[in-house]
């Protein structure tokens, strides 16, 4: 997502290094390219024209510091107007009613159903809601199966009364959901091809009787352009509260997110960044632009970090790295922990620098992990603890129990006495990232 959008503006940005100050003539060339880059990228063209006189404005404006070099003022500026053309802040979801009531719409294909099921993961998982999916999608074939497929491998109740009326199963849902202490409700509705009347009109006698505190629209981030018009007609049509956009994990230019709010004043509460039901993470203005900058997204990390490992593990992990004591025993569940954070090369990813040190096309084998494990699992608990007892005859017994070569295990001891040293760096700030 974004990459090439974002190559292409590190690249306009580089034209200015070097530079004693900020001019008209300086900035030309760069103001080119980011243009070129914004249009190729499917940004709305009133968009993209705004975008770069504002930008031009202020870079003109500013006096270069002592401390700050013209290109990372410049940067700031391209940065700080792209928060702005992604919304400034996030937008949180309504939690606090009892119960909460969320509509979900869009066209057909866009992903609501998935979409309905990360959304449940989500508030259960963060807010420790309750929630209940509802099947309203009563004419795509198989809707309400795959729903209530989602809904099992979730372990989370789906309310299905078949193919009748949507408003009388939402109906039936709100009293049930009363009945048995569901505090969040997601109604996954019908989507056509194109919006029409009788679509609109459903939603509408669903939201006449339901009065859903969010209407959120689920958006295809590989639709172009056309994505503002079909937000703008269901928004003229049922006043929406925010969108979603899906499949921005695959290879989609981005101009749909940074044209959305500015043209429809509509907020972007969540992205669809995975196909796993735990790929939907809450939208923020400021990372996704250091994001495209390739600036990274730390906090994002340390989210996904704090789910699978409480503060008190953490605290004494850091206490360990920096004594030296950390072994491989540790290594192992760090290993684990890091499994469940999703695709390693999705983390990668969001590193400082992650671009230009090439960690963007990287493709981490799953199996090379287990082979890891393997390993680790093939010594004895005396080993794990102090590495320096592996001699060779020790080696060769591993090599046999986890069925990988003695030149494996080498390599992977000696990674690991080097992963040591840098942490150890780390921890004692003598260490420098190289970005």
């Amino acid at each position: 997502m974004f990459e090439y959008m974002g190559d292409r503006l590190s690249n306009a940005i580089k034209n200015i290094r070097g530079m004693g100050k900020i001019t008209e003539e300086n900035i030309s060339e760069a103001m080119r390219e980011i243009r070129m880059a914004l249009l190729e990228a499917d940004v709305n063209y009133q968009v993209v024209k705004e975008f770069v006189a504002n930008v031009k404005e202020k870079a003109l404006g500013l006096d270069v510091s002592k401390s700050l070099k013209p290109d990372e003022l410049f940067i700031k500026v391209v940065k700080d107007e792209l928060v702005e053309l992604l919304g400034k802040s996030a937008t949180p979801l309504i939690m606090e009613k009892n119960p909460t009531i969320v509509l979900l719409v869009g066209l057909q294909g866009s992903g609501k159903t998935t979409t309905s099921g990360k959304l449940a993961n989500f508030v259960r998982k963060k807010h420790k809601k309750n929630p209940l999916l509802v099947a309203c999608d009563i004419y795509r074939p198989a809707a309400i199966e795959q729903l209530k497929e989602l809904g099992s491998s979730l372990s989370i109740p789906v309310f299905t009364e078949g193919k009748i009326s949507p408003t009388e199963i939402v109906n039936h849902a709100l009293t049930y959901a009363k009945e048995n202490h569901h505090d969040y409700i997601i109604i996954d509705t019908a989507g056509r091809l194109h919006i029409d009347e009788p679509l609109m009109q459903e939603l509408k006698d669903i939201i006449q009787l339901a009065h859903p505190d969010e209407t959120l629209l689920i958006i295809d981030a590989m639709m172009g352009q056309d994505a503002i018009n079909v937000i703008q007609g269901f928004n003229e049509n049922l006043g929406l509260t925010g969108t979603i956009l899906t499949k921005l994990d695959g290879n989609t230019k981005g101009g749909v997110a940074l044209s959305v709010r500015h043209l429809t004043n509509v907020p972007i509460k969540f992205v669809g960044d995975s196909e796993k039901l735990d790929g939907l993470s809450e939208f923020y203005p400021e990372r996704m632009a250091e994001r495209i900058l390739d600036m990274g997204d730390i906090m994002s990390i340390a989210e996904k970090v704090e789910n699978i490992m409480s503060e008190e593990d953490a605290t004494k992990q850091v206490a360990k790295m920096k004594k030296g004591n950390y072994n491989l025993d540790d290594f192992l569940t760090n290993l684990k922990q890091i499994k469940k954070l999703g695709p390693l090369e999705n983390i990668l990813k969001m590193l400082p620098g992650a671009r230009k040190m090439g960690l963007n096309n990287i493709n981490v084998d799953p199996k090379q992990m287990a082979h890891i494990e393997a390993i680790i699992l093939s010594m004895t608990p005396q080993e794990r603890k102090h590495p320096e007892l592996l001699k060779a005859s020790r080696k060769t017994r591993i090599s046999k129990g986890s069925g990988r070569p003695v030149e494996e295990i080498n390599r992977l001891l000696k990674q690991f006495e080097e992963m040591k040293k840098m942490m150890k760096m780390i921890n004692n700030g003598n260490f420098k990232m190289p970005f």
